[in-house]
C-alpha cells in the first residue's frame, strides 16, 4: 500500500532520484551518508525506500548539505511530495494506523487473554465480531467525507462500556487501507500532549480523544485545546483530519449546557465545539442487532454467544463483554473472605438457588470454603469488608456481587393453605451474581460438591420452596443422603409440591398409609397431582382397587389427565365400559379433546370400529391433530391403504413424526423407495433429519448396508446426533475401529456422548481393555456416568478397588450420580452399595443414620 501510494507522488520520486545521484557522484554508500549527515543509518534508509513515508525537512536538509546538493531545490520537492493527496503523513504526531492495536487504544478487553504456557508473553485479548448498529452507519459517513478531503470531527456519547471506542476503531479501519495515521495523545498527561502537539498534526490523520473529559474538562487547558481542535478542522491547509471522541452522557450535557446570564460559563469553546457533532451510542442492542449478534454466534464467535446468553434479557451485550475481565479479575485476586462469599454464591446459582441470594445464608455458608489459617484470621468485621470488596463497580456498572430489591409479586392471589404465595421474603438483604462470575463458576467448580457449611447455610437460612427443593437434588446427584432428607422436609415445610409428593411415597413404602395420603392431598392443592395419581397407582399394583379408584378420582377432580385415563381404564376392565364411557364423555364436554381419542380406543378394543371412527374425527374436529394418527392405523389395519395415506400425511403435515415415519414405511413397503426417499428428504428439509435415519434403518434391515450408511451419513450431516451411533457401529463391524472412533466422537461433540460409552463396551468385549479405557476416559470427561462406572469396573477387575472407588466418588462431586440412576435413595447405583448412608459434604463415608 505504502510503495503504490508513493509511486503516485512523482515529487517525492525525483527527490529521492537526486539524492541517489547524489550519493553515486560522491560514491557513497547509505553508511557513509549518514556517518557525514550526523543521521541515524535507518533514517538515512527509510528517506530512499520507495516503501517508507516522505522524509522530515530536517532529514532533507541534512542529507543535501552532506551531498552538496541544492538544498532549497530538494525542500521544495520534500514541500510537494507532503502535500501530495493520498501520501502518508510525515513529520507530525502519531504512526499509521495499521501499526495500532485496538486495545492499546483503550477498547475494552472481552474474556480472558490467551497465552502459550509458561511462555511468559502477554496474554492476547480476542476482539469478539462486530455488530453495527444505527450509530456506526452515521460514523462511516463522516469517514468517507474524511477520504474525500473533508476534515470531521465526530463525538460519541453513551454510558460507560456501551461500544463507543470500539465503534470509532472498527470506523477508521478503510483509512488504514489509505495510509492514514492515528493519534493518541496521552503522554505525560492527555491534556498535555494534546496542547503541545496540536499544531504539529499533519494532513490526513485521526486525533483520537478517547475519554474526551481528559482533554475538553482539563481546568487549565480544556478550552485551549477546544480551540485549537477548532482551528485544526476548519483551517483547509491542515486538511483533511479526522478527530474522533468518546464522553459519558453527563460530560456531554455538562459541556454543552447554557449557564444563566451574567453566571461564569467555562466551556464556552468546548460547546462551540461540540454543537452539533456529538452521536448517542444506545445503552443496548435492539432486536435487529441482538439478531445481528446470534448470526455471528452460530458461526463460532464464542465471546459473543457467551455474552449473549448472559445478556438475553436486557440486551447490555457490551457491558457484560467489557466487564468481564475485570470481574474475573477481581474474583481471582480478591481478600479470602470476599473470595470465599464468592465461591458459596457461584455454587449456590450452579445448584439451583435463585437470582436473589440472602446475606445471611451467604456469610454463614463462607467459612468452609476458607482455609484454616485464612479462618483464625478473620477479623469481627470480615462480612463487611467483603461485600464492600465485591461492590465494587467495573465496566459496564457491572459489580462481582451487588446488592438488589426483587420487585413484589403482582400475580393474582392463589387459594392456598401453604405455598409460594404465603413464603415471607428473605428477612435481610439480599445480593445477585454477576453474570459472568456465576457461568464462570459453573464451568470451574462443575466437579466440586460444596462444603458443610454451605448446605448448614442452605437449610438454616433459605425459605423458598424451589431453592430447597433443588438443592434437595443436587444433593441427591451427589449421594450426600442425609443433607437431602432434611432438605427435603425443610422444603415440604415451606410448601414445595415436589418434596411432598416424595415424602408421601415414601410414607406409602413405610406403610404409612394415613399420612402418604394427607402429604398427597397436600401437594395436590399446591397443583401437583403426581402424588395422588403415584400413590392411587400403588393401590392398584396392591389390590386396593377401591382406595385407587378413591385417588385416581381425587387426582382426576385436581385436572390430572392420566388419573382420569387410569379410572376409566379401570371402569372398563371391570367391564362396567358404560361408566366408562360416561366418564371420558363428562371429559369431553368438559373441553377435554383427548378424551375422544380414549373414547376412540376403547370402541377400537372391543371391535366397534365405526364407532371408534367417529370418536376420532370428533377429536379432530375439536382440534385434536393426534387423532388424526389414530384414524390413520385404523383405516391401514382395515386394508384401506389409500385413506391411511391421505390421514398419515394430514398427521404429518400436524408435525406428527410417527405420522410421517408410517408413512416412509408404507412406501417402503410398497416398493416405492423414490417416494420413502422424497418423503424423507421433505421431512429433513421441514427440519426433521429422523426421518432419513428411520429409512436408513429400514435399508439395513432389508439388507441393504450400502444405501443404509449412506442415509445415516446424510442424517449425521443434518445434525441427527442419533445417526452417528448407527455409522460408528458398522464402521466397528467393518473392522474401521478409526473411522468408528472419529465417528464416536463426532456425535460427542454435538452433545450424544453415548456412542463413546457404547464403542468402549464394544471394545471391552472384544478384549482390547486400553483402547476401552481410552474411549471411556473420553466420555467420563463428557460427563457419563456409565463411562465412570466402566472404568471403575476395569479398575476393579485389575485389583485396584481404590481407584475404583475413586471414579465412583468422582460420579457423585460431578452431581451425575442421581441423573444416571434415580434417587439414590431407592438403593440404585454403584454409590448406594459402596456407601449406603451416603457421603458427607467432603467425600467421607456418612456413618450410620436413620431418617
Amino acid at each position: 500500500m505504502h510503495d503504490e501510494q508513493n509511486s503516485q507522488n512523482q515529487a517525492l520520486a525525483e527527490l529521492r532520484q537526486l539524492l541517489v545521484a547524489g550519493m553515486a557522484r560522491a560514491r557513497l554508500n547509505q553508511t557513509d551518508l549518514a556517518g557525514l549527515s550526523g543521521l541515524g543509518r535507518t533514517t538515512v534508509s527509510e528517506a530512499l525506500s520507495a516503501k517508507k513515508p516522505v522524509p522530515s525537512t530536517q532529514t532533507v536538509t541534512a542529507m543535501a548539505r552532506a551531498l552538496k546538493l541544492p538544498v532549497q531545490e530538494l525542500l521544495e520537492l520534500q514541500r510537494a511530495a507532503a502535500e501530495t493527496p493520498g501520501t502518508i503523513p510525515t513529520g507530525g504526531p502519531g504512526r499509521p494506523i495499521g501499526e495500532w492495536e485496538a486495545h492499546v487504544l483503550e477498547v475494552h478487553p472481552a474474556g480472558p487473554g490467551r497465552a502459550a504456557s509458561g511462555s511468559g508473553t502477554p496474554a492476547i485479548r480476542a476482539l469478539p465480531g462486530y455488530v453495527p448498529r444505527e450509530h456506526d452507519f452515521v460514523l462511516a459517513d463522516a469517514v468517507r467525507d474524511a477520504a474525500a478531503g473533508h476534515s470531521r470531527i465526530v463525538v460519541l456519547v453513551g454510558t460507560s462500556s456501551t461500544g463507543k471506542t470500539r465503534a470509532c476503531w472498527e470506523a477508521v479501519q478503510p483509512l488504514a487501507d489509505l495510509g492514514w495515521w492515528l493519534w493518541h495523545p496521552y503522554d505525560p498527561t492527555r491534556a498535555e500532549a494534546a496542547l503541545e502537539d496540536l499544531h504539529q498534526v499533519q494532513p490526513r490523520t485521526v486525533v483520537w480523544l478517547n475519554e474526551a473529559q481528559h482533554y475538553l474538562g482539563d481546568r487549565v487547558a480544556g478550552e485551549r485545546i477546544a480551540a485549537a481542535v477548532h482551528h485544526l478542522l476548519v483551517s483547509p491547509e491542515r486538511g483533511p483530519i479526522l478527530v474522533l471522541g468518546t464522553l459519558w452522557p453527563e460530560y456531554a450535557h455538562q459541556y454543552t449546557f447554557l449557564p444563566t446570564p451574567g453566571a461564569k460559563d467555562p466551556h464556552s469553546r468546548v460547546r462551540e465545539l461540540l454543537a452539533g457533532r456529538t452521536l448517542t451510542v444506545p445503552d443496548a442492542f435492539d432486536t435487529q442487532a441482538l439478531a445481528a449478534a446470534s448470526t455471528l454466534a452460530e458461526a463460532g464467535d464464542q465471546l459473543l454467544g457467551d455474552a449473549l446468553i448472559r445478556a438475553r434479557t436486557d440486551g447490555r451485550v457490551t457491558q457484560d463483554l467489557a466487564g468481564a475481565p475485570e470481574l474475573l479479575n477481581l474474583y481471582q485476586h480478591a481478600s479470602p473472605a470476599a473470595k470465599a462469599v464468592l465461591e458459596a454464591a457461584m455454587d449456590a446459582r450452579r445448584l439451583g438457588v435463585g437470582l436473589h441470594l440472602p446475606q445471611a445464608f451467604l456469610t454463614d455458608a463462607a467459612p468452609d470454603y476458607l482455609s484454616q489459617n485464612d479462618y483464625d484470621e478473620l477479623t469481627d468485621d470480615w462480612a463487611e469488608d467483603a461485600y464492600a470488596q465485591l461492590a465494587k463497580l467495573v465496566h459496564g456498572k457491572q459489580a462481582p456481587l451487588r446488592r438488589t430489591t426483587p420487585k413484589p409479586s403482582r400475580r393474582p392471589p392463589i387459594p392456598s393453605t401453604v405455598g409460594e404465595s404465603t413464603v415471607p421474603p428473605s428477612a435481610g438483604p439480599v445480593f445477585r451474581l454477576a453474570d459472568y462470575l456465576e457461568q464462570h463458576g459453573r464451568t470451574i467448580r462443575h466437579h466440586l460438591c460444596p462444603p458443610d457449611s454451605f448446605w448448614h447455610a442452605a437449610y438454616t437460612r433459605l425459605t423458598h420452596p424451589d431453592d430447597l427443593n433443588n438443592l434437595t437434588q443436587a444433593a441427591l446427584n451427589r449421594h450426600r443422603l442425609q443433607w437431602a432428607h432434611h432438605l427435603r422436609h425443610r422444603a415440604a415445610s415451606h410448601g414445595s409440591a415436589d418434596a411432598l409428593c416424595r415424602l408421601a411415597y415414601m410414607r406409602e413404602k413405610a406403610g404409612d398409609r394415613e399420612a402418604a395420603e394427607a402429604l398427597a392431598r397436600q401437594a395436590a392443592e399446591q397443583g401437583n397431582t403426581r402424588a395422588l395419581y403415584s400413590l392411587a397407582g400403588q393401590r392398584e399394583w396392591a389390590g386396593d382397587r377401591e382406595a385407587a379408584e378413591t385417588l385416581f378420582q381425587q387426582a382426576a377432580e385436581h385436572g390430572d389427565i392420566s388419573a382420569l385415563y387410569s379410572l376409566i381404564n379401570m371402569r372398563e376392565e371391570a367391564e362396567v365400559r358404560e361408566a366408562a364411557e360416561a366418564l371420558a364423555r363428562q371429559a369431553a364436554e368438559q373441553g377435554n379433546t383427548s378424551a375422544f381419542q380414549f373414547l376412540a380406543d376403547m370402541r377400537e378394543r372391543v371391535g366397534d370400529r365405526e364407532a371408534a371412527e367417529a370418536f376420532a374425527r370428533q377429536a379432530v374436529e375439536q382440534g385434536n391433530t393426534s387423532a388424526l394418527f389414530v384414524l390413520a392405523c385404523m383405516r391401514k389395519e382395515a386394508g384401506d391403504r389409500e385413506a391411511a395415506e391421505t390421514l398419515f400425511q394430514q398427521a404429518a403435515e400436524h408435525g406428527n413424526i410417527t405420522a410421517l415415519d408410517s408413512l416412509i414405511n408404507m412406501r417402503e413397503e410398497a416398493g416405492d423407495r423414490e417416494a420413502a426417499e422424497a418423503l424423507a428428504r421433505q421431512a429433513v428439509e421441514q427440519g426433521n433429519p429422523s426421518a432419513l435415519h428411520y429409512l436408513a434403518d429400514m435399508r439395513e434391515r432389508a439388507g441393504d448396508r450400502e444405501a443404509a450408511e449412506t442415509l445415516f451419513q446424510q442424517a449425521a450431516e443434518h445434525g441427527y446426533a442419533e445417526a452417528f451411533y448407527f455409522l460408528a457401529h458398522m464402521r466397528e463391524e467393518a473392522g474401521d475401529r478409526e473411522a468408528a472412533e472419529a465417528l464416536a466422537r463426532q456425535a460427542a461433540e454435538q452433545g450424544n456422548i453415548h456412542v463413546l460409552y457404547v464403542l468402549a463396551t464394544t471394545r471391552r468385549e472384544a478384549g482390547d481393555l486400553e483402547s476401552a479405557q481410552a474411549l471411556a476416559r473420553q466420555a467420563a470427561e463428557h460427563g457419563n456416568a456409565d463411562a465412570f462406572y466402566l472404568l471403575a469396573d476395569m479398575r476393579k477387575e485389575a485389583g485396584d478397588r481404590e481407584s475404583a472407588e475413586a471414579l465412583v466418588r468422582q460420579t457423585t462431586d460431578y452431581g451425575i450420580t442421581g441423573m444416571y440412576y434415580g434417587s439414590t435413595e431407592r438403593g440404585e447405583g454403584p454409590p448406594h452399595r459402596l456407601w449406603p448412608y451416603g457421603l458427607d459434604p467432603d467425600g467421607t463415608p456418612t456413618p450410620p443414620w436413620q431418617p
